[in-house]
């Protein structure tokens, strides 16, 4: 029989030294300090919750501290919508033992039994008005042990603080202006560097006049290491002229061809794969179809377009180097640096500070060894590198372009009796840390260099990469899934927000809402009538009626339903788009429902939903990296726009409340279904069916000019 034996969270389990996680600092503060880090999310204020209310302390004295590998537990990458679940419950069982501990210790002190004894505020009291705070007794409490499965956290009625829309920790900085972020960040004798990087995609750099470059006012140093070059300037204006100076001068090979833009999913189609069958279901009773419907769809490779571009900082002493990065795994950055720079691991120091955005792996790892690599000019002064804006929309990892075929068998009343879902797509994760060889773009480029790392696709249990959603979470009697993933590599492809997740549940949802249209049924109620799991029903009806939804076609707009249950284990999510428009489709409004388990701060779940819709919809309606048969073209807002504040639509947001179930992360929950609510709409208005994103006014053309 399987053990019963309770168990540590996994990041405890990973990093079970209580002292990593908690400590009782000067000033009655109580510093926590989790792996995980804030990337917009607003983790740390979910994390300060779990922690004030497993301590009893108010949250105003929690100081939530920034990964660093000097000190904080490893706790890999932050993504994947798994902070909560993982760092949450790590904090939340660290700190109920914490808590024990000291209550133990205040009982002999006291000469109070232990079931005695409460906690408010950080002070132990007892009968007789006897106290203690957990300050007076750091002293004599070691946290320099590793935690036992044996502490039980709180049960749900007696958490205070979870479950209240507490006020974001990390916005007073960002409103007032404190160096919250790195690209603000500045320190003593600061200097500046910028990269040459090549034009032409795939070109090597094989010649260099640095003449020009050296007559420039303020140039410190021109590094050169094989390929790899840059300028170290005191000022960024230096460092901008230098760089102009030495582009002049360099000579690069020819490159390497890109793929024809206008027939992508060609190219995807027809590349060398590794093919994968990601899960297969067996009818009870094999059914002759009727008919077949044969639908593919495809989404374009996807730029992170942050707002402010990669940056990071270096400083040298001696053999030891200290980084400070927006990168998503301080640790796994580390293990890449110390293969580059050839340094151990503990000669490395990777501090994290927050970034304006980051949507999954972008070029913030690379800018990282960047940053390293012009420091060693630098004279043990700090250096400064922030990419450009044309480097982060052409050197930076994409989200992988997508084919999608899916198959549906109909009987003769057109119900589902056959489901096949095919998948042509690059990796969606070349992460560092994560291999022999480093995913890093400088890695590349040096004199002794790297090969280029190929994008795998994280397991199953992780979620899967481009199958990220593909395994129907509908009850249909039989279904065949299929992933191939590409061993060509165009451009650098990494995890962009949901993997392959938005690209399934776009095609899964607009093919359902194809069938329903065909048997003349209520979308809605065709997804119920195919649904067991009761959450998932929940949330569909939750945004059917906060939408005010009705099944007749309303005048002058379209609306359309999107649902999925992310990675097939975290949040549901159903979202209800209505769109008007002329010449271009405009959304209107979003009404989402979402059910997380229990949200820790409702304000902060609504919050992600909002984002990763607005983010959805300028996904669905206008993004998609541009290029020709040589070069990236996409590499400004006029050529790769994005959605404008006055085209954000209206986002209504309900949460389903469950408290007594473990929480989960709400980040990417709502792209696939904001996605797909969006394209079903278009049908609802126009009566075509656009089934390549971005739904462009010339996307809608052609389908109309196909239909007719």
């Amino acid at each position: 029989m399987p053990s019963s034996a309770p168990k540590l969270p996994v990041s405890l389990a990973a990093n079970p030294k209580l002292s990593s996680w908690v400590k009782f600092t000067d000033g009655d503060r109580v510093a926590i300090s989790p792996g995980k880090v804030e990337i917009g999310q607003g983790i740390v204020t979910a994390l300060a919750q779990i922690a004030a209310d497993e301590l009893d302390v108010d949250i105003s004295r929690i100081e939530m501290i920034r990964a660093s590998t000097a000190m904080s537990p490893n706790e890999g990458v932050t993504s994947g919508s798994l902070s909560i679940q993982q760092s949450g419950r790590a904090l939340r069982h660290a700190c109920a033992e914490v808590r024990q501990r000291f209550l133990r210790v205040a009982s002999e002190r006291l000469d109070v039994d232990v079931s005695l004894l409460d906690v408010d505020d950080g002070t132990i009291s007892g009968p007789g008005n006897v106290r203690i705070s957990y300050w007076e007794l750091a002293g004599d409490v070691s946290l320099d042990h590793d935690a036992t499965a044996e502490t039980r956290a709180k049960s749900i009625a007696k958490r205070v603080v979870a479950g209240q829309s507490v006020q974001r920790v990390d916005i007073p900085d960002k409103v007032f202006a404190r160096p919250r972020f790195i690209h603000d960040l500045t320190l003593p004798g600061l200097l500046h560097g910028r990269v040459l990087r090549p034009q032409i995609s795939g070109a090597k750099l094989i010649a260099l006049d640095e003449e020009a470059a050296r007559a420039v006012p303020g140039l410190v140093a021109i590094v050169r290491d094989g390929g790899f070059s840059g300028v170290v300037a005191d000022s960024e204006a230096a460092a901008d002229a230098a760089l102009k100076a030495l582009r002049k001068g360099a000579t690069w090979s020819a490159g390497e061809p890109l793929p024809d833009e206008d027939d992508l999913a060609g190219f995807l189609r027809s590349q060398p794969v590794e093919t994968s069958m990601i899960d297969t279901r067996m009818a009870a009773r094999a059914r002759k179809p009727a008919q077949t419907l044969r639908r593919q769809y495809t989404r374009p490779y996807i730029a992170h377009a942050s707002i402010a571009p990669s940056c990071a900082m270096a400083q040298w002493d001696g053999e030891r180097v200290h980084v400070w990065t927006h990168s998503q795994g301080v640790y796994l950055l580390r293990a890449d640096l110390a293969i580059v720079l050839k340094l151990p691991p503990e000669n490395i120091v990777v501090e994290h500070m927050e970034g304006a955005g980051c949507y999954g792996h972008n070029a913030a790892d690379d800018v990282a060894l960047d940053a390293a690599l012009l420091a060693r000019a630098a004279d043990r002064r700090p250096l400064r590198v922030q990419w450009s804006r044309h480097d982060e929309m052409s050197h930076a990892p994409f989200g992988a372009a997508m084919a999608i075929e899916i198959e549906a068998d109909l009987d003769a009343d057109n119900e589902i009796v056959g489901w096949r879902h095919a998948i042509w797509s690059n990796g969606h994760a070349a992460r560092p840390g994560r291999a022999a060889q480093p995913a890093l773009l400088a890695a590349t480029e040096i004199a002794n260099p790297y090969p280029r790392m190929i994008s795998t696709n994280p397991p199953a249990a992780n979620g899967g990469g481009g199958d990220r959603n593909s395994v129907p979470l509908y009850d249909f009697p039989a279904w065949t899934i299929t992933s191939h993933r590409l061993l060509t590599m165009p451009v650098r492809t990494s995890a962009l927000r949901t993997l392959g997740g938005q690209g399934n549940v776009f095609a899964i949802e607009s093919l359902l809402d194809e069938i329903a249209a065909l048997r003349g049924e209520d979308p809605i109620a065709f997804r119920l009538r195919h649904l067991r799991d009761e959450r998932a029903r929940d949330v569909i009806r939750a945004a059917a009626r906060r939408a005010g939804w009705k099944p007749q076609k309303r005048a002058g707009i379209g609306q359309g339903v999107g649902f999925a249950r992310y990675k097939n284990t975290g949040a549901y999510c159903a979202a209800i788009a209505e769109i008007e428009g002329a010449d271009d489709i405009r959304v209107r409004r979003l009404t989402l429902a979402v059910d997380v388990g229990e949200a820790i701060n409702p304000d902060g779940v609504t919050n992600q939903i909002e984002g990763g819709a607005i983010q959805a919809t300028s996904w669905v309606l206008k993004e998609r990296v541009r290029f020709d048969r040589s070069r990236i073209t996409s590499t400004s807002w006029t050529d790769y726009p994005i959605l404008t504040f006055s085209e954000v639509p209206a986002v209504d947001v309900e949460i389903i409340q469950r408290p007594e179930i473990e929480p989960v992360g709400a980040g990417e929950a709502a792209h696939g279904p904001v996605t797909a609510a969006i394209a079903n709409a278009v049908y609802d208005y126009l009566g075509v069916r656009v089934r390549d994103l971005p739904i462009t006014r010339d996307r809608i053309i052609a389908a109309m000019e196909l239909a007719s």
